[in-house]
């Protein structure tokens, strides 16, 4: 699967984990909301429908993109993309900046996330082993991520994170 993030240097490079995604060959940067591939699945927490293994068809052919952005300029960059938007349900942060916080992950670890949840977790693994915290992400949410990734559609993971709220 081709994994993107559009990456808009908004951030503190040091802690950018995308940056170093890319750098080991994990993902594409793209640099304009232009360039995200055409149909691709967008991780947005702008939208309702939440990812489930019904997107993975979707993903394998089009792309998984996650956006790297400040929150600031969020909802302006996201209205600006065109995809398949879905939002990641209630996760915990497990990265040094926001560790413990719902919602608040890091680009690693959305799209470690969605590939988990999508049923790649091999894949997720190993997205995470480039991070010293990272095993940590998928111990911190071993049991949401299993009832998530179990789950067929997207009204199914909207009533598993229900448990977790």
């Amino acid at each position: 699967m081709n994994l993107y993030v559009l990456h808009l240097n908004q951030d503190d490079p040091k802690k950018c984990t995308a940056r170093r995604l890319a750098k080991m060959g994990y993902v594409k940067m793209l640099r304009s909301p232009r360039a995200v591939p055409r149909g691709a699945i967008v991780l947005s927490p702008f939208v309702t429908k939440a990812l489930s293994r019904e997107d993975a068809p979707l993903a394998e052919r089009r792309g998984l993109v996650a956006v790297d952005c400040s929150w600031e300029r969020a909802e302006e960059v996201f209205s600006r993309i065109e995809g398949n938007a879905r939002a990641l349900p209630y996760l915990l942060a497990a990265n040094p900046v926001n560790y413990g916080r719902p919602f608040k992950l890091s680009t690693a670890e959305a799209l470690a996330a969605a590939l988990y949840i999508m049923g790649y977790r091999e894949e997720a693994e190993r997205l995470l082993s480039a991070f010293k915290w990272g095993p940590g992400f998928l111990t911190l949410n071993r049991e949401p991520l299993e009832d998530y990734a179990r789950a067929a559609t997207s009204a199914e993971v909207v009533e598993a994170q229900r448990h977790y709220l």
